[in-house]
């Protein structure tokens, strides 16, 4: 790998890209340059990473990919702050929630090559859903370039910029409510008498078989439900009270709620 790769922004979901990048690339230490307004946190990734420390400026002026990986509402104090370091043979891969491609290119005037980002956390492990849309001076060479970067995170998808709102409410937020009905599964296990950590391995190995059977039947998941619920058996009396308590409207709800946050940022 032959190119710089500056990240604005120590956080979560940057860690997350970065330590799947380094797990799955040889990257030199001297091509990583981070910049956080924690000092903190840019230590870390110097720990973790090898990566060099430095200013903003510095970081970006010394790059040739630049992540800027700052909360959508630093971005505009950070490219504006900042200038005068971008260059138009820079590819800028932005992750910031609800920030659009135009805002950065207007801001910046130049013809950097700018890539808007929806990744979830499962990167970390290199499973990611890692949603991209262009920009207007993001020819294939760069194209080629992001996603050969991206595709160590998991299944990279090109997408038009408009549909990013409603992939952030089921990927980018995906995962957190997968967990949280992993978790009150393994609660339940506790409450009928199992140990915690037993709820927990049988939980998870139910999920990643399902998962497969899902994969590999490539049958519709309506259908792989019905052949687990038998006549009077103990499944459909499970899935009974599930829909009792509105299981589905839950999801909706909670799917339409991202997607409504989503587009409020984005409208910002």
């Amino acid at each position: 790998m032959s190119y710089k790769i500056g990240v604005i922004g120590c956080g979560k979901m940057a860690y997350a890209i970065l330590n799947s990048l380094i797990n799955n690339l040889s990257i030199p230490i001297d091509k990583i340059l981070v910049n956080d307004i924690n000092y903190n946190s840019a230590q870390l990734f110097a720990q973790d990473f090898g990566a060099i420390t430095g200013k903003a400026n510095f970081v970006i002026a010394n790059s040739d990919i630049v992540l800027l990986a700052v909360k959508p509402q630093q971005i505009i104090e950070v490219v504006t702050d900042n200038l005068s370091s971008f260059k138009d043979e820079h590819i800028i891969i932005s992750i910031a929630a609800g920030i659009k491609i135009d805002e950065i290119s207007n801001l910046l005037n130049n013809k950097s090559a700018i890539v808007r980002v929806m990744p979830n956390i499962p990167v970390l492990v290199g499973q990611g859903v890692v949603a991209l849309a262009v920009g207007n001076y993001v020819n294939d060479e760069k194209l080629n370039i992001v996603q050969n970067l991206l595709s160590y995170l998991g299944i990279t998808y090109l997408v038009d910029e408009g549909y990013i709102d409603a992939i952030t409410a089921i990927s980018g937020s995906g995962p957190a409510y997968f967990f949280l009905i992993i978790e009150a599964l393994i609660n339940a296990g506790i409450l009928i008498g199992l140990d915690n950590n037993f709820s927990k391995d049988i939980v998870i190995q139910t999920l990643k078989g399902s998962m497969a059977m899902l994969e590999d039947t490539n049958k519709h998941p309506a259908v792989l439900r019905e052949e687990v619920c038998s006549p009077a058996g103990t499944t459909i009396a499970a899935v009974k009270k599930l829909e009792e308590h509105g299981i589905r409207n839950a999801i909706f709800e909670a799917v339409n709620a991202a997607y409504l946050r989503a587009q409020e940022l984005s409208n910002k």
